[in-house]
This record gives C-alpha cells, structure tokens and sequence, in this order.
C-alpha cells in the first residue's frame, strides 16, 4: 500500500510514519507534504497514492482548499485535533477520521476500514465521494452563524431586538413570546423548533418542548416530581418552567459548563 502524508508537524510525520510500518510492514510512504501548495504541486506530479493521511490544519490553511485545486482521486483519511463530537458523523460517512495524537489501534481500524472499502470485491457503493464529504466535512467544521437579532411589532411599530437582551422564549400553545432581561414581552414569529437553529446552544438551552432559557435567566433550579426541575427565572415568568425528563441531565451539563 502506497501512502502520501500530508502533515506540517515534523513529529507528527516521523510518529505516522513509524506507526504505519508497525502496523503492516508492506505499507510505503512515498511523499510527505506539509503544506497546501506543496500537496497541490505533489498530486499534479505523481501518481495517485493508494491512501492519503491528511491533516485538517496545515501551515497555509485548512486542507480542504487542495480539493479546491487539484484533483484528488485517492480515499482520505483525515488526521486532526478537533473534538471528537464535532466530527462523529464521519465514523460512518468517509474513511475515517483521527484524533491527534494518532494511536496505533485507531490507525490500525483506519486501514482495516479502508481495505474494506477499497478491496476488489468492494461494491461501488461502498466507495467515498470525496467530493461530498469535503463539502460536508467544512460546512461542519466552520462556525456557525446564529441570530444576532429579532424584528419584532411593539404597539404600532417594529423594534429591533438583540438576541443577547433576550431571557427566555416560551409558547403558550398558540403564540410563540420572550421575555428581555428588563422584563419587556413580545411575539416572536417563529415555532420553537425554527428557534433551534437561530440560537447559539452555548448561550440557550430548550428546556421542553414550549420552552428556551439563557443560561443568564437562570435563577434557582428545584427538583420537582417526575424525576423533572422547575426553574424560577429572571425576570419572573407566567407560567412554570420546567425542565422535561429527558432532558435534565443534559441541562446540568450545560449549566456545569
């Protein structure tokens, strides 16, 4: 199996490097580039190496910009000190992924899954898109935009209102609200789930099904029956808070963060 390391790491080479050979001793690295243009100019010039192990971080950038350039006509398997979490999908979708400081088992798994994949009795399927899950793999890895604002009706005019200004949202089962930090109630022209999206997790926690609070509005957390919470909020709510079941562990997580 030829290899091509793609690294800007010196260490980080040499351990691959000697990592690969104690796992399958036929295995030959025949390149190491350390940066986006060297990969480009390697690729245009040499044959298509039987796998490549790509580092997400490189000198010049992220390593998704040699896709931009080149063609890539070999599978990837992508090395990189993300969390683990960030990247979960991709245990599935692509070769595979591995966390810095590469282990030999999880290396020796990579390569197993890959002779899988690519072996002559594989089925076309089973072949990775490289294409698409470089696309995939960025739109997961760059930050995601949240709602900054809110336009909303106040009497008979609009106001703009800033997402950080905001306690909680809650729904009365017909209408959708929130409350500002200085106590001042609107409708907000959006469902609760619409809501998920527009709202940076670190900052809002959806509590059940009609409920969204700052991480700031919390002001007491009680237990209450069911195995449930109840919060009392700031400023003061109509209607109870409470924490959902499944939801509860999750919750003290985010709260302990």
């Amino acid at each position: 199996m030829k290899i091509l390391i793609i690294e800007d790491e010196e260490l980080a080479v040499k351990k691959l490097h000697k990592t690969l050979l104690s796992v399958d001793k036929d295995i030959e690295v025949i390149g190491t580039t350390d940066c986006i243009e060297m990969s480009v100019q390697w690729l245009r010039n040499n044959p298509a190496p039987d796998l490549i192990l790509m580092d997400i971080e490189l000198l010049d950038g992220q390593s998704f910009e040699i896709f931009n350039r080149v063609e890539v006509k070999s599978p990837v398997i992508f090395t990189t000190s993300y969390d683990e979490y960030a990247l979960k999908a991709f245990k599935v979708n692509s070769v595979d992924y591995l966390l810095k400081p590469v282990q030999k088992e999880d290396l020796a798994a990579a390569l197993d899954k890959y002779k899988k994949m690519y072996s002559a009795t594989a089925s076309a399927n089973s072949m990775i898109n490289m294409e698409s899950l470089v696309k995939e793999l960025q739109q997961k890895l760059q930050p995601k935009e949240y709602r900054k604002r809110f336009l909303v009706k106040n009497a008979q005019k609009l106001v703009s209102v800033e997402v950080e200004d905001i306690a909680y949202f809650y729904s009365d089962g017909r209408l959708n609200f929130f409350k500002t930090k200085d106590n001042k109630k609107f409708i907000v022209d959006y469902t609760m789930d619409e809501l998920e999206d527009m709202l940076d997790p670190e900052s809002y926690f959806r509590i059940s099904r009609s409920f969204y609070v700052s991480i700031n509005s919390v002001d007491q957390i009680h237990d209450y029956f069911g195995n449930r919470l109840l919060l009392y909020l700031k400023p003061a709510v109509d209607k109870e808070a409470i924490v959902s079941r499944e939801k509860v562990t999750e919750f003290k997580k985010w709260m302990g963060k």
